[in-house]
């Protein structure tokens, strides 16, 4: 099998300085842990110059897209990394599924405004990478071995040449951050929520509602100041053709594969931090003890092994954490784990059309929680619940539900707060758990 070459540079913790030397280059995209020290934050991934970009057609089905990136794939070539190398990516797919992309996959009722003209989907198929590991404090490029030789020397010379000066503009917001709904507006979405789940349609359904406000400046600068109030392991910047861009600070693994493994680690059940010790621990305490948010996540456990199912061998689907707490600057969440082994006539696309968008951010049962949504949510949720993934030629996948992430697009920046209601839900309690779980974003945003 033909082998990428693998050049070290010199170890960067923060990805920020060679980012730089990339970010306005055509398909930049930044993979960042931004959490060096944590289980999931060990590795960084850089690209940017695809070979090709790929967003779905008009009238284009779920299915018949994801069969492009799969050709796409094949195209490129399969290759594999030095034998002592453990790194993610040999050259492959990296990029965005906005939730929306789960109308190409379920037939979905179009009520939801779509007033941000987002494309559904898009990934650049990318010859090389830079990335770093945190666990081993190396940071190397990685060169697929279709790249062009003089392609891979312009790189060696641009990463290994002095760091740039990176000559941002400020960003600031020009008025605070503001709710699409007001309290009342989302108290009567919350009860057609209740009016459903006692008609026997559902019994849970992820509410969300949006913040925005218009903006100026440069997203880099802002997902900077961000990063540093939010870090996360699964972050992520995507500068767009228009000069847009798409922030994320998920907590939250969709789905990954690695050797044939596969997991997902939906979160479900969220308390604030607190600035007093005592208080900060009885806040993760009530939320472990608490049998609403452990039937919330039991919900959705559920759910995904039935999804992970559809691409597994049958029998490997297992639960190994039930109930587990990951505390991030500005919350605590509960967690769970479920894992399986991908079927040998079954690859990371097919896992992707059986399971997107994650179940964690829709209710259940999925397709009629994700009609109730778009008959309640104004307007569509963009990249907010989507995933930034990877899939390489190897097969290694790993994706995020795109959580705590913002559009900044037109002028305008949008992000998203919501959660679970279930049938014992309180509308109050709900509302101020989608501010809550923004408010990081919303007060960085407002101080710059």
């Amino acid at each position: 099998m033909p082998t990428c070459t693998v050049h070290p540079l010199p170890y960067q913790a923060d990805p920020a300085d060679y980012f730089a030397r990339v970010r306005q280059a055509p398909g930049a995209i930044l993979l960042d842990s931004a959490r060096p020290n944590a289980s999931r934050g060990r590795y960084d991934l850089l690209s940017a110059w695809p070979v090709e970009q790929l967003s779905p057609h008009d009238g284009e089905t779920g299915i018949d897209y994801l069969q492009r990136l799969r050709d796409s794939l094949k195209r490129l070539g399969t290759a594999d990394l030095p034998d002592d190398l453990q790194l993610p990516f040999a050259g492959g797919l990296i990029g965005y599924l906005s939730y929306d992309f789960g109308r190409r996959l379920e037939t979905l009722p179009a009520l939801a405004v779509d007033d941000l003209d987002l494309p559904d989907a898009g990934l650049g198929l990318y010859a090389w990478a830079l990335i770093s590991d945190h666990q081993r404090s190396t940071t190397q490029l990685v060169f697929h071995p279709s790249l062009a030789p003089d392609e891979a020397q312009r790189l060696l010379r641009l990463f290994h040449a002095p760091a740039v000066t990176d000559d941002k503009a400020d960003f600031t917001l020009k008025a605070p951050m503001r709710g699409d709904l007001s309290p009342e507006q989302y108290r009567q979405a919350f009860e057609r929520v209740q009016h459903y789940i006692h008609a026997g349609d559902c019994y849970q359904i992820n509410l969300t509602q949006r913040f925005r406000a218009p903006c100026q400046g440069d997203p880099w600068h802002a997902y900077r100041a961000l990063r540093s109030a939010c870090p996360t392991p699964f972050s992520g910047f995507r500068a767009l053709a228009d000069g847009s861009a798409l922030l994320s600070f998920s907590p939250e693994r969709f789905i990954q594969v690695h050797a044939g493994q596969v997991e997902t680690r939906p979160i479900k059940g969220t308390r604030p931090r607190s600035q007093d010790t005592v208080e900060d621990a009885e806040n993760a305490a009530q939320l472990l003890a608490s049998s609403k948010d452990r039937a919330e996540n039991l919900m959705i456990v559920d759910l995904l092994r039935n999804d992970l199912g559809r691409s597994c061998e049958i029998g490997t689907v297992k639960v190994p954490e039930l109930f587990s707490l990951e505390s991030y600057p500005n919350v605590h969440h509960m967690v769970s784990v479920v894992t399986g082994q991908l079927a040998a006539d079954k690859d990371a696309l097919d896992l992707i059309a059986g399971s997107f968008p994650g179940g964690s951010i829709t209710g259940a049962p999925k397709i009629r929680a994700m009609q109730i949504i778009d008959e309640l949510e104004p307007s569509r949720r963009a990249l907010y619940c989507g995933s930034l993934i990877y899939i390489d030629v190897r097969g290694e996948m790993d994706s995020s539900i795109a959580i705590r992430s913002l559009l900044i697009k037109d002028g305008q920046a949008c992000c998203w707060g919501g959660g679970a209601v279930v049938a014992d839900s309180d509308w109050q309690a709900e509302y101020q758990e989608s501010i809550t779980k923004v408010k990081v974003l919303l007060d960085t945003l407002g101080q710059l």
